[in-house]
């Protein structure tokens, strides 16, 4: 069964940083794209970045210049490095294969607070 885990989630004040992870499973990973969404509460799930599997990314305005995604292909591994935290990027952080009917993981918690 395919299977997504993140982790690097957390409390961290306006302006820090953090680096969330993604491991998938299988061989689903590398001729797939990956994407990182978010959903606030109240909010619709909104993309935030996404890497094709040759590397190629793109991003939302929102977090433009100051988050990255990378990907490992030999580790079956996505990155989401986020820097110049705001309080509105507090939501719950979700991996995704980007394709119809793509797996989910089960999402991480990123909290920005004073």
């Amino acid at each position: 069964q395919v299977r997504l885990v993140e982790s690097g989630g957390g409390l961290v004040q306006p302006g820090g940083s953090l680096r969330l992870t993604c491991t998938a499973s299988g061989s689903i990973f590398n001729g797939d794209a990956m994407a990182w969404y978010r959903q606030a509460p109240g909010n619709q799930r909104e993309r935030v970045a996404r890497i094709t599997s040759g590397g190629s990314t793109a991003y939302a305005d929102s977090v433009k210049g100051r988050f990255t995604i990378s990907r490992d292909n030999a580790k079956n591994t996505v990155y989401l490095q986020m820097n110049s935290l705001q309080l509105e990027d507090t939501a719950v952080y979700y991996c995704h294969v980007d394709r119809a009917l793509g797996p989910w993981g089960q999402g991480t918690q990123v909290t920005v607070s004073s």
